[in-house]
């Protein structure tokens, strides 16, 4: 999840912005060392299938219950030492599960299509038009019939959260209104090392669906 929620800069005095890596300097309190469990409760209901995809999978918990499961998984995340530390994860537990640094922006130069993709604390962090061209993404990579489960900051939680934005169910809805059915968006909880309570959340459910004005390149499958 190489996103910032209220993390102090590692670096104090440094006026640059926390980079990927830098959000891992210290353990940051999304890093709870097992699968959140909204997640971990799609995977039990097996809902989660085929080729999975983790966007902004961090140190790699929710790659490794899907290998778990016996599924061909995948991460993405741009913070280098998140990678190394779930590649470590991996090989402790005996599992094959890939690792890619790699742009969630950038899904459609993996040159490979996913049945699956689960995202937990990503999408929330974008802009406008990253979050355009994130679902943009998503559509290229996501195969016709395929699910995104998503994870994100509900405009329910109090307080402020640096770059992270607090979504609306509108939001959420304007942003997939193309090529996508939402199957469901409900209140959830992310688990943080910091709040027992934990973040109020919104756990997003959509299936990708063929349009006619599906653009050459989405992944059709």
């Amino acid at each position: 999840m190489a996103g910032s929620v209220r993390y102090s800069h590692p670096h104090p005095g440094s006026t640059e912005p926390p980079g990927p890596d830098d959000l891992y300097a210290g353990p940051p309190p999304w890093d709870i060392g097992r699968p959140q469990p909204a997640f971990l409760e799609l995977a039990d209901s097996g809902v989660i299938r085929g080729r999975v995809l983790d966007v902004g999978c961090g140190t790699g918990e929710h790659v490794l219950m899907c290998a778990d499961l016996g599924l061909d998984a995948t991460g993405v995340d741009l913070a280098a030492r998140a990678l190394r530390a779930a590649e470590g994860k991996a090989r402790d537990r005996g599992h094959a599960a890939r690792f890619r640094l790699h742009d969630a922006r950038r899904l459609a130069d993996l040159g490979e299509s996913f049945d699956t993709v689960l995202d937990c604390g990503l999408f929330h962090i974008f802009d406008a038009d990253d979050r355009a061209a994130y679902v943009d993404s998503l559509r290229a990579v996501i195969c016709t019939g395929g699910r995104y489960f998503l994870l994100c900051f509900s405009d329910r939680q109090p307080g402020e959260w640096g770059r992270v934005h607090k979504l609306r169910r509108d939001e959420i809805e304007a942003s997939f209104a193309a090529g996508w059915r939402i199957d469901s968006i409900e209140p959830s909880t992310i688990d943080i090392t910091t709040d027992p309570d934990g973040i109020r959340a919104w756990l997003v459910a959509l299936t990708r669906i063929r349009t006619s004005e599906m653009p050459e390149g989405n992944a059709p499958c």
